[in-house]
This record gives C-alpha cells, sequence and structure tokens, in this order.
C-alpha cells in the first residue's frame, strides 16, 4: 500500500525525503556521538535512552519499528535478543512480560514489573516483521507475537498476576496492577492488526479494544486545545501524578503520533481531524520551541518547561495526517526544516522525530493489501 509524501509540501522532492530517512536512522544507529543504538553481546544490542542511562522497552519496541520499517532484519533481531535475553520475566506474576527498564551494560532490572506501551510495541513489531520477513526463520516473529498478547490479555489465568487491559471496558492500563490509563497508551490501528493476527479466540476482544481506545482518545482529548492528559481515569478524566501539578507533557505529545497512524494506515474520521485541527491551532502560538511550556488542558502555561520540545513539533506536524488546519503548511515546513535533537535528552526526541518522518513521507507501512 503506498500513501502520500506530506513533506512534497514543504519542499522535499521524493529523493530528498529518502536522503533524510536514511541520514535519521543512521544518525540513530551508527552515529557513535549521537546515535543511541548500542551493541551488547555478539548477538544483540539495545536502544539507550540517554536522558535515564537505561534500556527501557519502550526504547527496545521503538528500535525494532523502526528497523522493521527500514528493512534491517539484522539489527531488529539483535534488539529482540536482548529484549528476550535480558527483559523478559520467566517466573512469578511477572511471567511473559518485560522489566519495562534495565541496564544497557549487563541487563540488570531496575525495575521487575513492565510496561504496557512496551508490550503492545513488541508485538505490533513481531507482527510487521513477521508480513515482512515470514516467520520460518532463527525467530518465530508470529508465534512470539502472539505469546505476548496471550500473557496481555490472560496473565490471570497463566500466572496469577494481572492483565494490561481491563477486560470489562477493553482499555489498556498505565501498569497492570491499576485501574486508570495513559491516553498515548492507546493506539487502536494496532488492535485492528491483532485481532487479524492474535490467537483466534482474543481476536473479537481486539476488535472492541479497538473502538473503545477511539472513543477513549476522543473523549480525554480538550475540546479547544486538542491537548491530552498524561494520566487518566477510566472516565477519560485527567489524573494527575508524581508531584506534578500539570496534565500535559512527556507522555501525552504521543497521542498526536498516534492518531496521525491511525489516520494514515486506515483513513482520517471527524473525532481525530477536531483533535488534530486544534492542537496545530494551540502550539502554533506556543512558538518558537524553546518557549513550549508543561500545560494545563485548556492551555493554561506552566513555569516548567517542556522537557522534549524537538518532539512536540515533530508530533504536531504529522497530526496533518489526521486533520488540517489553517496552519498545517507552516507545521509541515516546520518539520522538514527541524533538525534532529543533540544532547543527553535525544532519545525520545528523536525517536519520536523519525517515527513522524516515516509517517509524513508515507514511509510508515503495515506491509498489508
Amino acid at each position: 500500500m503506498s500513501y502520500p509524501n506530506l513533506l512534497a509540501r514543504a519542499g522535499l522532492s521524493e529523493a530528498e525525503t529518502d536522503r533524510r530517512i536514511r541520514s535519521v536512522f543512521d544518525t540513530i544507529f551508527s552515529d557513535p556521538v549521537e546515535g543511541f543504538y548500542r551493541d551488547v553481546d555478539a548477538d544483540s544490542g539495545c536502544m539507550i535512552d540517554t536522558g535515564n542511562h537505561d534500556a527501557r522497552t519502550e526504547g527496545m519496541s521503538y528500535g525494532m519499528m523502526m528497523c522493521v520499517q527500514m528493512d534491517d532484519q539484522a539489527r531488529f533481531d539483535r534488539l529482540w535478543r536482548f529484549s528476550t535475553r535480558y527483559m523478559l520475566q520467566r517466573q512469578g506474576k511477572w511471567e511473559g512480560y518485560f522489566a519495562w527498564s534495565v541496564s544497557p551494560e549487563t541487563g540488570a532490572h531496575n525495575a521487575e514489573g513492565p510496561a504496557p506501551d512496551g508490550e503492545e510495541y513488541f508485538a505490533m513489531a513481531l507482527i510487521l516483521a513477521h508480513r515482512r520477513w515470514g516467520s520460518a526463520g532463527d525467530i518465530d516473529y508470529l508465534g512470539d507475537a502472539r505469546t505476548i498478547l496471550r500473557h496481555c490479555l490472560h496473565q490471570p489465568e497463566l500466572t496469577g498476576g494481572e492483565a494490561m487491559w481491563c477486560p470489562d471496558n477493553h482499555l489498556i492500563k498505565f501498569i497492570p496492577d491499576c485501574e486508570f490509563s495513559d491516553p498515548s497508551y492507546h493506539l487502536p490501528h494496532f488492535y485492528r492488526m491483532f485481532a487479524e493476527e492474535a490467537d483466534e479466540g482474543d481476536r473479537a476482544f481486539w476488535l472492541e479494544a479497538s473502538r473503545a481506545s477511539e472513543r477513549y482518545i476522543a473523549g480525554s482529548a480538550h475540546p479547544v486545545t486538542g491537548l491530552s492528559p498524561e494520566y487518566t481515569g477510566y472516565d477519560g478524566a485527567p489524573i494527575l501524578l508524581f508531584g506534578k501539578g500539570w496534565p500535559w507533557y512527556s507522555d501525552a505529545y504521543r497521542v498526536m503520533s498516534n492518531i496521525a497512524l491511525d489516520s494514515l494506515w486506515f483513513g482520517r474520521r471527524p473525532a481525530y481531524e477536531a483533535i488534530a485541527q486544534n492542537v496545530q491551532r494551540f502550539l502554533a502560538t506556543q512558538l518558537p520551541e524553546e518557549n513550549y511550556r508543561a500545560c494545563l488542558l485548556d492551555g493554561t502555561r506552566t513555569e516548567e518547561p517542556a522537557m522534549h520540545p524537538t518532539a512536540i513539533t515533530a508530533c504536531c506536524a504529522a497530526s496533518v495526517i489526521a486533520g488540517e488546519s489553517e496552519q498545517a503548511d507552516m507545521w509541515l515546513k516546520r518539520f522538514a526544516v527541524l533538525p534532529l535533537r543533540k544532547g543527553p535528552r535525544r532519545y525520545y526526541d528523536n525517536c519520536l522525530y523519525f517515527f513522524a518522518l516515516l509517517m509524513l513521507s508515507g514511509r510508515y507501512s503495515h506491509f498489508g493489501s
């Protein structure tokens, strides 16, 4: 399936776009200063969160998604081997889940519990690997994806632990043993794919999860600014945690990117269009990037600088895929000249930058018809 290259509207030719994609990928995976992939064992490697100096399931699964999109099976397999060797839990209530944070040097666990955004990205990357390369080689990509998804829904029966999705409302949890959510974890487009590839008995659940998450994304975003909260109750109301007095910050930026990819793969829908248009209008009033701040959902600014300004612009530009405000072309042009972030906080910003680049160029595929 082919998608439009929206960066052409910002003046980038197809050849220039391809060069940009390759350059960013090579920087992330190969640059000795600005990269954040590292080989660990003879057959494994990891993505390093350069701001926190750990390897986390978020970054590992992001790296796998980058590699499958770029047809880099060797690095994909290295990342998956590290994940299963050092992060996969093999006993207790977390068996079958992945420790969300480990040492990039030794694999020692910094935490034992899982983070569901890692599991859902692992599963999706593995499904796409199966679609791109097949599962008859050294790694059974589809079998591994199905195992993850089975644990996500059936952990109580399998280990006595907690499921990652609430069985009653079909909503993903922030962590398995809590009863609230994170809007940026909601990936309806992934769940549609899970409904095609997961265990047959779970496919109806994944279809309903997709519908439930679409409603949840729409209901939790502010109706004027389009901003989404970091954490929410199952009713979509913001929850303030970890001493933060504001609901819009780091994780929440990903909602803009998520509705973009859902729209790229499965088409625009009115609720997403409204979110995209509103957030483009609001964030246009907050530029330049060094002016971004953590905010209340109504747009009230705090004195807290945004930790990931490059990610905000990248995700907002990607939201043009979901819906276009009168500022849409401005955001495309701004992203077209936006450099990668440098320094210790580059990991998160540049992961979201690369995904935005793939989406806006039309090169982010689900390898389906």
